[in-house]
């Protein structure tokens, strides 16, 4: 696991970006999986600007989102198909064709929703990176405390800790899910790569964990510990409560120089 902690949360969202178009300048057709949420809005505006200085093109690219809520469909301003239409898609030249979020509806059966979404995620060939941000309660996706690191993509009911997190984003007497399709904790581990944003003083006991805690259910984001291609970027405040922090300083430098010698994403081809 690789930590790079950047000064701001507008450098955090720059490194990630560059990383996003370096992979699609090597490998226009990539596949990438998306997060929602406040933490990566920073990280799409800086996508956008690249694709508007005609440094990256996204006409290739194919894009699964990581999670949507259950019974709300893509045009619902709630559901996240409408989130990244509104931060990124209807601002760049994907094909959005080609973008993909576990809808489901209600009547609609989840376990062959999910099932299907596995199937499309095959076809593409795979995730190239997967996006993912951290919840407070170590959650990745949707993939709440106590999930089995073998899950694939399915419904999950939500924690209250996490209603309560994303309540501020429904308005008043607003219905809000308590349950949600997500990919499943196998499902973001089969990614060939795969990069963690966290902000904010408010995640740093998460990321502690996450980096040095033990690997437990009870902290799903733990597992990422056994993917070999995992990055974790970080701002100054959510890194605060970091161990050995003067080690990931020294070695990000260190791997930057090897980055910039010898490229990024060399198992991709």
């Amino acid at each position: 696991m690789e930590v790079i902690i950047c000064d701001t949360q507008e450098a955090v969202a720059d490194r990630v970006a560059n990383y996003i178009k370096y992979l699609i300048n090597k490998k226009e057709n990539a596949t990438l999986g998306l997060a929602t949420g406040s933490t990566p809005i920073k990280l799409y505006k800086k996508l956008i600007e690249l694709y508007n200085n005609n440094e990256v093109t996204f006409k290739k690219t194919t894009t699964f989102n990581l999670d949507e809520y259950y019974n709300i469909d893509g045009d619902n301003i709630q559901s996240y198909r409408y989130f990244m239409n509104k931060y990124l898609f209807n601002k760049i030249d994907i094909d959005k064709s080609k973008a993909h979020f576990p809808i489901c509806l209600e009547g609609e059966n989840p376990n062959l929703i999910g099932d299907l979404y596995e199937k499309k995620i095959i076809n593409a060939g795979g995730i190239d990176l997967q996006i993912l941000g951290l919840g407070s309660n170590g959650h990745i996706g949707f993939n709440e405390p106590s999930s089995s690191f073998m899950s694939k993509t399915r419904i999950k009911t939500l924690t209250q800790k996490t209603i309560d997190d994303n309540s501020r984003l429904f308005n008043k007497n607003e219905y809000q899910p308590n349950m949600a399709m997500t990919m499943g904790i196998s499902t973001i581990l089969n990614a060939k790569y795969i990069i963690l944003i966290a902000t904010g003083e408010n995640k740093s006991d998460a990321v502690n964990r996450l980096i040095s805690g033990a690997i437990s259910s009870k902290n799903p984001a733990s597992i990422l510990q056994n993917h070999k291609n995992v990055i974790v970027i970080l701002d100054e405040d959510a890194s605060s409560k970091v161990n050995n922090i003067d080690y990931y300083l020294n070695a990000a430098k260190e791997n930057k120089k090897l980055q910039e010698q010898f490229g990024y994403f060399h198992e991709l081809k």
